[in-house]
């Protein structure tokens, strides 16, 4: 939903927010793995200026304002590619910035001074994936665009797992894992924001065999249709190999950038365990070679 600009941006704030995640969950874990413990956010380390640690918070306010005001834009926009002149297209968008505003609740809480606890703020992210999951299985079953129902159907399958993921983590809180997997999430929706806004509205990377109405002046929903079955069928299998494709850049993400935490962190604590070892396999060579010369004196 909404046009090329809008996905572009959506797929910055949402890349920048997993890599941000990425990064500061293996820094931590690496740091101390055995007493790391997973957060809703990661504030930065002890700076001059402390109003900036929940720099990530303010991002994702900011990024969440946004869409908001985006979405309550469309639902004063006429939309008549969706069952004719029903209202459907206005309900929809009010439904989205509605459940974007309690994603904006929950992230405001996280800055009062009293905080909620982790497994608490873990529990509410989980239902409001959930939600998010169902709007936009709804979303997709609303679509005349068989693309754009297409695109909806992945980014409900994102909020499912990132629903599940939070629930993990809820319960397991220490599982770094599953708390890699969440930051990789976000990467990966962000990644599927940037394909949806170009293979809907973008005209090169539309398939071949699709095209945007010619009577649309700006895209909406359902503004890019597939004439045949196999033209829809083809773009279907596009996009299924696109995101086999986003999953394997994320994957990479993930691997290089534990990589590079684990050599900048975790390498130093590699050192330090390494000088222990001389130490303490001295003792014993020591200790058995006293013990041999006493026997070799007893049996003289």
């Amino acid at each position: 939903m909404g046009s090329l600009l809008y996905q572009a941006l959506s797929s910055t704030a949402l890349l920048s927010l997993g890599l941000y995640h990425l990064i500061f969950t293996t820094l931590n874990y690496l740091k101390s793995p055995h007493t790391y413990t997973s957060k809703p956010y990661h504030p930065l380390p002890s700076t001059n200026h402390p109003r900036l640690r929940p720099i990530q918070l303010y991002f994702i306010i900011f990024s969440l304002s946004i869409a908001i005001l985006h979405h309550l834009i469309l639902a004063t926009d006429s939309d008549p590619l969706i069952k004719g002149s029903t209202p459907v297209h206005r309900l929809t968008s009010l439904q989205s910035a509605s459940l974007l505003f309690l994603f904006l609740i929950l992230s405001i809480s996280l800055l009062l001074p009293l905080r909620l606890p982790h497994d608490f703020s873990f529990s509410l992210l989980s239902l409001l994936f959930l939600l998010h999951s169902s709007l936009q299985t709804s979303l997709s079953s609303l679509q005349t665009s068989s693309l754009e129902a297409k695109c909806d159907s992945i980014s409900s399958s994102l909020s499912a797992l990132s629903s599940f993921l939070c629930l993990i983590l809820a319960c397991f809180p220490r599982l770094f894992p599953a708390d890699a997997a969440l930051a990789a999430t976000f990467c990966l929706r962000g990644l599927w924001a940037l394909q949806t806004g170009l293979i809907l509205y973008a005209e090169p990377f539309i398939p071949e065999g699709c095209h945007k109405l010619l009577d649309v002046v700006k895209g909406v929903e359902g503004s890019t249709q597939c004439d045949l079955d196999e033209s829809k069928f083809r773009a279907l299998a596009i996009l299924d190999l696109a995101f086999v494709i986003h999953v394997m850049l994320v994957m990479i993400i993930v691997l290089v950038t534990y990589a590079l935490v684990n050599a900048t962190v975790g390498g130093v604590r590699r050192v330090g365990s390494y000088e222990a070892l001389p130490t303490s396999s001295a003792l014993p060579t020591d200790s058995n070679h006293i013990q041999m010369k006493a026997l070799a004196g007893t049996q003289a």
